[in-house]
């Protein structure tokens, strides 16, 4: 057993690949990805900004579920802005990240939208109340956009011949039997 060359190969640690400053990384967001991210970012947080400066209301029910929401719609794009920026995306998978994220992108973008309007109905006319609801209705547009360019994308991808399961074809040699019998 003194023949150290037969294991050297895989004894040896790999070389691990360099790390990114801070394990930060925007490869996974380009293009529109990047600015529909980085818009439901901002303008989710300008909205929750202009909330926050409402003085008095008259009717707050509406200004407390704009807040819930813009606050939770500020922080979970935050989350998923950081899943795509981390090794979490990796340690998680594509495929994990991508249906969940569209699903919370989704509802994030309708109760955006329907706090906008409870807002706009609700408020008393004030210029934070009024910035606060646009903010909502931009943020939410941005939510929706997002999810509405995901789904035509996936839509055009399934068309174009490139199915997720695309199914069991008999012709592939893959699935005729091993022992062929004549």
């Amino acid at each position: 057993m003194e023949n150290g060359g037969v294991y050297n190969s895989t004894t040896e640690p790999q070389a691990k690949s360099p790390r990114r400053p801070f394990g930060c990384t925007l490869r996974r967001l380009r293009g529109w990805r990047l600015l529909s991210k980085a818009l439901q970012v901002i303008l989710s947080l300008l909205a929750l900004i202009c909330e926050e400066i409402v003085e008095d209301c008259v009717k707050c029910g509406g200004l407390y579920f704009f807040e819930f929401t813009s606050c939770s719609a500020f922080l979970l794009s935050l989350l998923i802005l950081c899943v795509y920026c981390t090794d979490v995306y990796e340690t998680l998978g594509e495929d994990k990240i991508k249906i969940v994220k569209f699903w919370t992108v989704a509802v994030i973008g309708v109760f955006f939208l329907l706090a906008s309007i409870v807002l706009a109905v609700t408020s008393s006319g004030s210029v934070a109340e009024t910035a606060a609801c646009v903010f909502g209705f931009l943020a939410s547009v941005a939510f929706l956009a997002e999810v509405t360019i995901e789904f035509f994308h996936s839509q055009k991808q399934n068309v174009n011949g490139h199915s997720e399961n695309p199914g069991n074809t008999q012709s592939v040699t893959e699935n005729q039997p091993l022992n062929k019998q004549s």
